[in-house]
């Protein structure tokens, strides 16, 4: 929890002080943080999914096929997600 809140701190300083002078590469660095976020944003989704679906066949093995069905299509739906945010990011690059 501790370096999650230094992170978050980094973050939030590196934000604070960008400078006019990067104003013309503006679109270009938050297209890259907006990638890395969507990065970031579809590997915790899908490790929760994973997480969770691990844990509900621990708990019910009888019910694994039906879990497994769920977690693809719920791990499909966190990923197309994450493709559509790093679509519109390439997009704010490229136009």
């Amino acid at each position: 929890m501790r370096f999650a809140n230094m992170l978050l701190v980094a973050f939030l300083v590196m934000l604070a002080m960008a400078s006019p002078a990067f104003a013309g590469e503006s679109a270009g660095t938050g297209a890259g943080i907006g990638m890395g976020l969507a990065i970031i944003g579809i590997g915790i989704g899908i490790g929760l999914i994973g997480y969770a679906a691990l844990s509900g066949i621990a708990r019910q093995p009888e019910q694994a096929g039906a879990i497994q069905g769920a977690m693809f299509i719920l791990a499909g739906l966190v990923e197309g997600a994450g493709i559509i945010a790093l679509v519109l990011c390439l997009s704010l690059l490229f136009l």
